[in-house]
C-alpha cells in the first residue's frame, strides 16, 4: 500500500470509527498531539482533547450524525474527502434552537497526515440548503 493509499484509509477509518460513532476512546490512533483546525483563515491548535470536544459537540447537535464519503483524492501528505453528512438537528447549532428536522450537508474536507496521524484539518460545507430546511434562513 502506498503512503497516499494509507493516508486515505486513515481518514476513512477516522470518519467511520470516530466521527460516525462518537466513540473517542481510540482517537489518539488517528489524531496527532499537535492537531490543528483551519477555519475562516485562522489556525486553531486543538490537540487531541480539542478534537474530542469537537466530535462531542457535533454529536450533541446531531446525535444520529453520519458522514458518507463520496470520493477521496490524495497527494503527498494531503487527503481531500468529499462527503454527504446527514443528521437530525437535535441540539443548538450556530445559535439556532433544535428543530428536530433531518438535514443533509455536502462538503469537502482537507486533511494533512504526518507520521500516520492527522495533524491538520480544514474544509468547506454547503450550509445554505440545510439552514433553509430548518427554517433559520428564508429565501423570500
Amino acid at each position: 500500500m502506498t503512503n497516499v493509499e494509507s493516508n486515505k484509509l486513515l481518514v476513512k477509518r477516522y470518519i467511520n470509527e470516530i466521527v460516525n460513532t462518537g466513540l473517542t476512546d481510540s482517537i489518539a490512533e488517528f489524531i496527532d498531539d499537535n492537531y490543528t483546525e483551519i477555519y475562516d483563515g485562522s489556525t486553531y491548535h486543538l490537540g487531541i482533547s480539542g478534537a474530542i470536544d469537537h466530535i462531542k459537540g457535533v454529536r450533541n447537535t446531531y446525535p444520529d450524525l453520519n458522514i458518507a464519503i463520496d470520493h477521496q483524492i490524495g497527494e503527498g501528505n494531503w487527503v481531500a474527502t468529499s462527503y454527504i453528512m446527514s443528521g437530525t438537528h437535535s441540539g443548538e447549532w450556530m445559535g439556532i434552537r433544535p428543530t428536530f428536522k433531518k438535514i443533509k450537508v455536502t462538503g469537502v474536507n482537507l486533511d494533512c497526515i504526518v507520521n500516520g496521524k492527522i495533524i491538520e484539518h480544514s474544509g468547506a460545507a454547503n450550509l445554505l440548503q440545510p439552514l433553509i430546511e430548518i427554517g433559520a434562513v428564508s429565501i423570500r
